[in-house]
């Protein structure tokens, strides 16, 4: 998944917890690179308890790593700016299953 911000690609940290964040935007789980952490303007979604932008998003479920609250998350209203991840799921899985052919000797017909 890239960072929602700017598009970068998420890369294996060397060693230790990886810089990139989580966070929650318009009730949709987003990574974001530690470039873009800089910007105080991220627009990420807060906690209706504490405040805290500390917030991950699971199983329809918005869950605050602050204080703990929980609340279900809703269905958008308005289109997102980007495909969400089930969107691309197909295009992903068609370029997945490409490479694995790639990599394992498997040719399809034509």
């Amino acid at each position: 998944m890239p960072c929602f911000s700017c598009g970068a690609r998420q890369t294996d940290p060397v060693r230790g917890a990886s810089p990139w964040k989580r966070g929650v935007r318009r009730q949709t789980q987003v990574l974001i690179c530690p470039d873009c952490q800089r910007t105080h303007d991220l627009d990420l979604d807060t906690c209706a308890s504490c405040g805290s932008i500390a917030l991950i998003c699971r199983l329809g479920e918005v869950e605050c790593r602050s204080c703990g609250a929980v609340r279900l998350a809703e269905r958008p209203t308005a289109a997102p700016e980007r495909p969400c991840a089930p969107e691309r799921a197909d295009g992903l899985a068609d370029e997945v299953a490409a490479a694995l052919d790639r990599v394992l000797g498997r040719f399809s017909p034509a």
